[in-house]
C-alpha cells in the first residue's frame, strides 16, 4: 500500500540554493524575461540576491535590505530604477532583442 502525501507536507522549494555560478543566474533570468512578466522578474531577482546574500546586494544597490525584499517578493511591481540598481549591484544587465 503506498502512503500518500498531501501537497502541504512537501518543503518549500527555494530556486536561490540552485543559483550556484553566474551562467546559472543569467540562464534563470534569461527565461524568466521570456516570461514578459514584471511580478515574476521580480521574484527571480530576489532569488538571485538571496544567492549571492541580501545584505550585500542592499549595500551595493544603496537599497535597505527590507525595501529590497519588499521590492523583490513575488507579487511586487518594482519600479525600473530599482530592477536597473539590482542588476547593476549583482553584476548582470537586461538585453534587448527582437521579438518573434
Amino acid at each position: 500500500m503506498t502512503k500518500k502525501i498531501s501537497i502541504a507536507d512537501l518543503p518549500d522549494f527555494d530556486f536561490s540554493e540552485h543559483l550556484d555560478s553566474e551562467q546559472a543566474m543569467a540562464e534563470y533570468l534569461t527565461v524568466i524575461l521570456e516570461e514578459n512578466d514584471p511580478a515574476l522578474l521580480a521574484a527571480a531577482l530576489g532569488d538571485i540576491a538571496r544567492a549571492r546574500g541580501m545584505s550585500d546586494i542592499a549595500k551595493a544597490s544603496g537599497i535597505t535590505r527590507e525595501a529590497l525584499y519588499k521590492a523583490l517578493r513575488p507579487d511586487a511591481q518594482p519600479r525600473f530604477d530599482t530592477i536597473n540598481r539590482v542588476c547593476t549591484a549583482l553584476g548582470v544587465k537586461l538585453v534587448a532583442q527582437v521579438a518573434r
